[in-house]
């Protein structure tokens, strides 16, 4: 089934990888232009959270057809699982809109994905490759967290709490991205996983980035009013894109090779080649 899904999509990969350098430059740009005109019609957000739940869905696929969780990071889930958590009970008092339903069903489906994991599909899961400590991820979070936060009519338990859930999801991809190393390849669903997170974490830089612009920077200026908080914020939006910026480089020159299974090199944690 998943092979008669795919095949016009590597279909079009072929060709693609039989045009020239000129016309994969003028495609992408095409490309580009078109992904700038859909983004106007909605939210950065609302894109990034609908790229991460699709990429929720190659995984449950995976774990649903192939009955295997190699090669995905338990801990890496249960981060996400945990900002998740964290920022759906800050969005009932903050939001209340399509953001709480979107991270709602995100959160459901990587709690379905951790159970599977934990239980049903526990043989299968490479746990001495899972090997990065989660307090080395959530201890400075916290302590950042109750350090700085947004200045809100709540109380001070929800901003930091929302703080918090920005500065967890900025580097929740830590380990999955240690285990890949640790493993040195990673088989196709999982890379089309992360590719999605790197995505869906571009979209969200982005929206802070063109939030600065459209300001003039007044943002920015906050910083001489002893008030950081929105520099923080897009700041963790580019250590997360930073983080992923590599592996997306290496996944998208891998498929235009027509290469499906990543390989990790000795001299990057974040890098991947496709062979």
């Amino acid at each position: 089934m998943w092979t008669r899904i795919t095949a016009p999509f590597y279909k079009i990969l072929a060709w693609l990888r039989r045009r020239s350098t000129i016309v994969k430059a003028l495609l992408a740009a095409a490309a580009a232009l078109c992904a700038v005109a859909t983004l106007k019609l909605t939210h950065f957000f609302v894109a990034s959270e609908a790229i991460h739940f699709l990429g929720i869905l190659v995984l449950i696929y995976k774990l649903t057809t192939l009955k295997t969780c190699s090669g995905l990071s338990l801990k890496a889930q249960e981060l996400t699982a945990t900002f998740l958590a964290s920022r759906l009970c800050c969005s009932f008092f903050m939001e209340r809109d399509i953001h709480t339903v979107l991270d709602c069903l995100i959160l459901v489906s990587t709690l379905w994905i951790v159970y599977k994991m934990r239980f049903e599909l526990k043989s299968t899961y490479i746990s001495k490759l899972d090997n990065m400590p989660l307090y080395y991820v959530i201890v400075p979070c916290a302590i950042l967290a109750m350090l700085v936060h947004p200045r809100t009519y709540q109380g001070r338990p929800v901003r930091m709490l929302w703080a918090f859930a920005v500065y967890l999801e900025s580097i929740s991809v830590l380990p999955q991205l240690k285990m890949i190393q640790n493993a040195k390849i990673i088989e196709p669903f999982t890379a089309h996983y992360v590719f999605a997170l790197g995505i869906a974490r571009f979209l969200g830089c982005a929206h802070w980035i063109i939030k600065v612009y459209k300001s003039s920077g007044r943002y920015l200026y906050l910083v001489g009013a002893g008030y950081i908080w929105f520099p923080m914020v897009l700041l963790a939006e580019i250590v997360q894109t930073f983080i992923l910026a590599d592996f997306c480089y290496y996944y998208i020159k891998g498929l235009m090779d027509g290469r499906l299974i990543v390989y990790m090199p000795m001299h990057s944690h974040a890098s991947a080649h496709l062979v």
